[in-house]
């Protein structure tokens, strides 16, 4: 079921989209506000999936609506629905945070098509984000952004570093090969690869630092080995 908040003030349309998305295209709960500010109020307990509000409206529009719920709310998505499509327009309606246009008149479907695609980009956008966020005890590690997170500090990882703990995260509690290590990041394993790899680890150690229950361990000849609790 996807919730919908429905800011219009012309009653009867904003009756049409109601009872069509509901009852012809199924799997809707609309609310409906009839200007910003009642938008803004009803935001608090409807919690909805998705906004779609015109933009000239008595009172507060849509425009100085959207910006007001962008201040404390990026994710959400928003949907102008209007007449008011002039270039001018489209680009301050994108400007103060609006994510797509459909111009009236529209059909039903069609307002259920953008919509669906609106809330499918979120989510796959959101699961990417999930994917990239690795828990390494009292830290968060981003791996796209290749930097560690403690609650109070951020630090900033070099590509390679991140690739390395990454590996060793994806390896917790096993050994790691130094061999498979140095051949995977640097195509070769001699003196001076091995002592970068070093270099590297103890780095990594030091970010890690404020968290005892993390260990990098060198095992003698064989490899390395992270843990924790």
């Amino acid at each position: 079921m996807i919730k919908l908040l429905l800011i219009e003030d012309d009653t009867n349309l904003s009756y049409i989209i109601k009872s069509s998305l509901e009852e012809i295209i199924g799997e809707y709960e609309v609310s409906i506000a009839a200007n910003g500010a009642e938008g803004l109020s009803m935001l608090k307990t409807v919690c909805p999936d998705i906004i779609v509000s015109d933009i000239e409206m008595p009172g507060m529009n849509g425009l100085d609506m959207v910006k007001k719920i962008r201040q404390t709310d990026a994710g959400i998505p928003i949907l102008f629905a209007t007449g008011k499509v002039s270039p001018k327009d489209v680009i301050n309606g994108y400007g103060a945070g609006g994510n797509y246009y459909v111009k009236k008149p529209f059909l039903p479907e069609e307002l259920d098509a953008h919509i669906k695609s609106l809330i499918n980009l979120r989510t796959d956008t959101k699961v990417r984000i999930k994917k990239s966020l690795r828990q390494i005890g009292n830290y968060l590690f981003d791996t796209k952004n290749n930097c560690l997170t403690d609650g109070l500090k951020r630090q900033k990882l070099t590509s390679r570093e991140s690739q390395i703990l990454e590996l060793l995260l994806e390896n917790k509690g096993k050994v790691v090969r130094r061999d498979d290590i140095l051949l995977k990041f640097w195509e070769k394993n001699d003196f001076y690869t091995s002592r970068s790899l070093d270099v590297f680890i103890n780095n990594i150690r030091s970010y890690l630092s404020n968290d005892d229950t993390i260990i990098i361990k060198n095992i003698k000849k064989v490899g390395l080995l992270m843990d924790f609790d």
